[in-house]
């Protein structure tokens, strides 16, 4: 018995794969021992298995019993190394899951899908933005990248990685280069424009500078507390700037001039209202600018732009260029019709 007890303590000391590999070994060889030693009961190594399965997870149908002598002694045998051995891979599976769960829990595992969206900062504005994203796009995945101990929230479609936004290896664990769109925050609890911008020009040159030597194009968005900081991002090759001193300000003074434009505003860009500005590409049977307008009115859209060129109603007839990225204001669902148009 002491024997077996110190088997026991050196099986609970095996790595992980070393004792599902003897685990497993030790299965199958038992149910040929049987089969070797009861051939009338155990007709085939299939049924030993069968009898061994049911004695070590102490299951026990009593189906097939051992009669004789030497084969009562190894079904002993299977009770006292058999149940304590499944008892110790049991355990460590769960204790493999619970490792698992704590590593993903506190950052430190590499995410492996790709099509994601990749938001560097955790903050209030960050947390708005993943569920907006997270309502436009049903099957959007976030990953926040920040320096927090934690994950701050748990959701299926949520992933964190803690870590230097700005060190390579954190970048290559976020799995960055198949990400969708890379949006950097500013701290909540920064305040200087100057430190604040510098921070974040300081992350976005890190993800070019790591997206050309893997020869890659990155979607970057970010957010700039002042608007005389964006020559200096766009030496960085960053793709869209949301300047967040000048919005509001840009927004309270809409307010103020055409009372109520700011509550329309705000309705079109959290989507309360059921539509949502969306981008398209040009449709092979639109020739002109109407053409597209008529087909998209028909199913409930209102062409608003080409890129940044609002005035559309003034040149309807003119033609639309194959690189032209239309905005149409709609519904999720026009905009699914809209998606089916050749």
């Amino acid at each position: 018995m002491l024997f077996i007890f110190e088997i026991m303590k050196m099986t609970v000391r095996i790595k992980k794969l070393t004792l599902l590999f003897i685990t497993v070994l030790f299965l199958i060889s038992s149910a040929f021992i049987m089969h070797w030693l009861e051939p009338e009961i155990f007709v085939t190594p299939f049924i030993g298995f069968w009898y061994v399965m049911t004695t070590v997870t102490t299951t026990g149908y009593g189906d097939f019993v051992p009669e004789t002598t030497i084969g009562r002694v190894f079904g002993l045998f299977l009770y006292l190394v058999g149940i304590g051995l499944i008892g110790i891979v049991i355990g460590k599976i769960v204790e493999g899951f619970g490792i698992y769960r704590k590593l993903k829990e506190e950052g430190k595992l590499r995410y492996k899908g790709k099509n994601h969206y990749v938001i560097i900062g955790w903050t209030n504005k960050a947390k708005h933005t993943m569920n907006e994203i997270m309502e436009i796009d049903e099957y959007a995945k976030i990953l926040v990248i920040d320096s927090l101990e934690k994950s701050p929230i748990e959701h299926e479609r949520f992933f964190y990685i803690q870590g230097d936004p700005t060190d390579i290896e954190t970048l290559d664990k976020a799995n960055i280069l198949t990400a969708k769109a890379v949006l950097i925050f500013t701290r909540d609890s920064e305040f200087n424009p100057v430190t604040a911008d510098g921070q974040s020009l300081l992350i976005v040159s890190s993800i070019e500078s790591y997206a050309v030597e893997m020869n890659k194009e990155i979607y970057t968005i970010v957010e700039i507390l002042k608007e005389k900081h964006i020559s200096n991002f766009e030496h960085a090759n960053v793709d869209e700037f949301i300047i967040a001193d000048e919005a509001l300000s840009d927004l309270m003074a809409k307010a103020a001039v055409d009372k109520g434009s700011s509550k329309l505003i705000m309705e079109l860009l959290s989507r309360r209202s059921g539509v949502d500005i969306r981008k398209i590409k040009k449709k092979q049977i639109w020739g002109t600018y109407n053409d597209a307008f008529e087909d998209l009115k028909k199913l409930g859209a209102n062409l608003i732009s080409d890129r940044n060129d609002f005035n559309i109603l003034s040149k309807l007839e003119d033609r639309i260029p194959a690189e032209a990225e239309l905005y149409v204001i709609c519904s999720k669902e026009s905009y699914e019709k809209i998606m089916n148009i050749r």
